[in-house]
């Protein structure tokens, strides 16, 4: 079985080079090994096979602009499509399209996934993503929080990367109404798991030259789950002395973020506190349409926008912002070692964006997704 260390060094090729001044650039071989040693993905006749799940809302429309890219680069990657979106009967996700959808990714080994819907008002309805990561155990939520250049937005200089543990704590699912009225919720700690998500953390920031690690918790109320996931934590940052190491609540943090995020570099925290803060992250750099994220685990990879946010509002209107999920796409890319393509993508939409003559409306623009797609493909014949 591989090491946390080991693993995450499959991420790092990801992740790494996702943003730089103007452009991105390869990952030295030096620091992170290439990701097909690692979780083996399928290759046949010099293509990779991925999992493709569009999502919900605007999941076809951006995951239609990924597909355009990869086909006018002639990116070697075959999909491996799985059309979840939309299917829900009775209380749930149809069954067939979630085993569909699991059988496809334990082939695969890498799946790039649009996000779907949870409804609030169906009772019992169990979150597809949640029941994916936890079957697949894809325990690490690694979402970039960076500004984009040319992007101006109230906070500069932000650079921060939100690592989040996706298996347990309050998204356990483990929840019973014991009387009416009365509810139950459990949630679940454990130091192996807090063990495994700080290590990689710790793993992440020293492989990528960062220089600070906090550990965001509740451990002053909360003090025996949230005491387990901060002293272990602290435990395991006596393994590496020469990063700065400090925790913060996640209410103080949240003011922080929003007050001084530069502060920041990279956080590791439980489930529920880690999707507040990536959203709070999102909008500090200009919202969910730009921020790009991977959930890892010991043998799979899943690459999707950093934020949840399914845009059931404007789904169909072609106002979608594709950057998150390109982006998402580019480091799936380097995970499976074709960095070439990536770093041309990466450097297109960059360009795109710091030009600021096309840009969705979540950017203050008025163009459409399908005019940022051509943009990007123009600026990728230039390069």
């Amino acid at each position: 079985m591989l090491s946390t260390r080991t693993l995450s060094k499959s991420l790092f090729r990801a992740v790494n080079a996702v943003h730089t001044k103007n452009a991105v650039s390869p990952v030295t071989r030096s620091m992170a090994t290439v990701a097909s040693d690692l979780v083996k993905p399928t290759k046949y006749g010099g293509k990779f096979t991925v999992t493709l799940i569009p999502g919900d809302g605007i999941g076809a429309e951006v995951t239609d602009a990924v597909k355009t890219i990869f086909k006018h680069e002639n990116v070697p990657v075959e999909w491996d499509q799985v059309d979840v979106t939309g299917v829900i009967t009775g209380n749930t996700y149809s069954e067939h399209l979630y085993r569909q959808s699991v059988a496809s990714l334990k082939r695969n080994k890498v799946g790039l996934k649009g996000i779907l819907y949870t409804p609030v008002e169906r009772s019992g309805h169990q979150s597809f993503n949640v029941a994916l990561r936890q079957e697949l155990d894809i325990y690490a939520s690694v979402v970039l929080i960076k500004n984009m250049p040319g992007y101006i937005t109230r906070h500069s200089n932000v650079d921060m990367c939100i690592i989040r543990e996706n298996t347990e704590g309050e998204y356990s699912g483990l929840e019973h109404q014991s009387v009416p009225g009365v509810v139950e919720s459990l949630k679940i700690v454990t130091r192996m798991k807090s063990e495994r998500i700080s290590k990689f953390a710790f793993s992440f920031a020293t492989a990528n030259q960062r220089k600070k690690v906090t550990v965001i918790h509740k451990a002053n109320i909360m003090k025996l789950a949230d005491g387990l996931f901060r002293n272990t934590f602290l435990e395991i940052a006596k393994d590496y002395p020469q990063l700065e190491v400090n925790d913060m609540i996640v209410d103080n943090a949240s003011m922080q973020a929003v007050s001084r995020p530069q502060q920041f570099d990279v956080l590791v925290m439980p489930n529920l506190y880690g999707s507040i803060l990536s959203n709070i992250g999102a909008a500090l750099v200009g919202g969910p349409g730009i921020v790009p994220g991977c959930n890892m685990g010991r043998e799979y990879a899943v690459f999707e926008p950093g934020c949840r946010h399914v845009g059931l509002d404007i789904k169909g209107q072609d106002q979608a912002n594709p950057t998150a999920l390109i982006l998402s796409a580019t480091m799936m890319l380097r995970h499976l070692g074709l960095d070439d393509h990536a770093t041309r993508i990466s450097e297109a939409v960059y360009n795109v964006v710091a030009e600021g003559k096309v840009r969705t409306r979540d950017m203050g623009g008025n163009s459409k997704t399908h005019e940022f797609t051509n943009a990007v493909l123009h600026k990728m014949e230039q390069i």
